[in-house]
């Protein structure tokens, strides 16, 4: 067995299922894997995903497809990949309650947004803004990563980043509406998140082994998005207990399954798409135009 570690990018969730499946149901041993799930909150997201990969902690890290970029055009470069969409589609959006009553992005400016500190987070937002015509003039903060959805639920913030597919279905359940805004309404071309990401020469070093641990995970979505029953009790096991007492798992799922793909695209990146995304951010001068010369991504272990 080759003893693999991965970097959740958040506690355990609905984007996680696949994974938490393919483990549970031996698809990673029957590929000769050992996989350790890592889970942020065992440091408080002291390091992000991306930085346990840079310092060999981690062999993959789940995070958003900037984070790729962002890791081969720092100071010190690590030479990290993409190779494995998790979602087909953008299942995310910047959200306000709708109490609030900023019922388009332009009624940011002036406000609070709080913030990942992802890279290049605070001025894809600020384009939101811009694109709906307002000046892209608001206040940010920086809370503590694990408690961002709470300042929002809590008035600290009057808006951030959220995945539809879950605090999306917690809001749902509870009867809070909100306000939702997507990123390719304001055109705004975003690429793949969260995608699983490796250091291009561990993948050249063990090639195989890659293979095999996508082609696991590959299964795992698979089989959740076609046993939802089953995969749903295996992920819940793994969830915080806050989790476990607001998210209707079902529903979760039954609005993520069919982004996960077909078993002709699942885990599957488009390089047209990954194009556009990376000639926006030169655009709009938030990186170099030399990322788009870079290999930052495969779909070779899907093969």
């Amino acid at each position: 067995m080759t003893p693999l570690k991965i970097a959740l990018d958040w506690t355990p969730n609905i984007n996680h299922i696949g994974i938490f499946v393919a483990k549970k149901l031996g698809f990673f041993k029957e590929n000769g894997i050992d996989l350790e799930i890592t889970n942020p909150l065992t440091d408080d997201y002291h390091l992000t995903p991306g930085k346990k990969l840079e310092l060999g902690l981690a062999d993959f890290a789940i995070a958003p497809f900037e984070t790729v970029i962002s890791l081969n055009n720092k100071e010190n470069k690590v030479d990290a990949m993409a190779i494995f969409a998790i979602l087909q589609e953008d299942l995310s959006s910047i959200t306000s309650l709708k109490s609030a009553k900023l019922n388009s992005p332009k009624l940011l400016d002036d406000k609070t947004y709080a913030s990942y500190k992802a890279r290049y987070e605070d001025k894809i937002v600020k384009e939101l803004v811009m694109n709906d015509g307002g000046k892209g003039d608001f206040n940010i903060i920086y809370p503590d990563k694990l408690g961002i959805w709470n300042t929002l639920l809590s008035g600290e913030a009057d808006a951030t980043w959220i995945f539809d597919n879950w605090e999306g279905i917690e809001a749902e359940s509870k009867n809070i509406e909100l306000n939702k805004w997507s990123l390719k309404d304001y055109d705004i071309p975003y690429g793949y998140s969260p995608v699983i990401i490796t250091k291009k020469s561990n993948l050249e070093a063990s090639k195989s082994t890659y293979t095999a641990f996508v082609k696991a995970t590959r299964k795992g979505y698979l089989f959740a998005a076609t046993n939802p029953s089953e995969a749903i009790a295996i992920l819940r096991k793994e969830l915080t207990e806050y989790d476990q007492n607001n998210i209707d798992l079902a529903k979760s799922l039954a609005a993520t399954k069919a982004h996960f793909g077909e078993k002709n695209n699942c885990g599957n990146m488009n390089l047209e798409r990954v194009n556009l995304f990376l000639k926006w951010i030169v655009a709009k001068r938030l990186a170099h135009a030399a990322i788009l010369d870079q290999d930052l991504f495969t779909n070779e272990l899907l093969e």
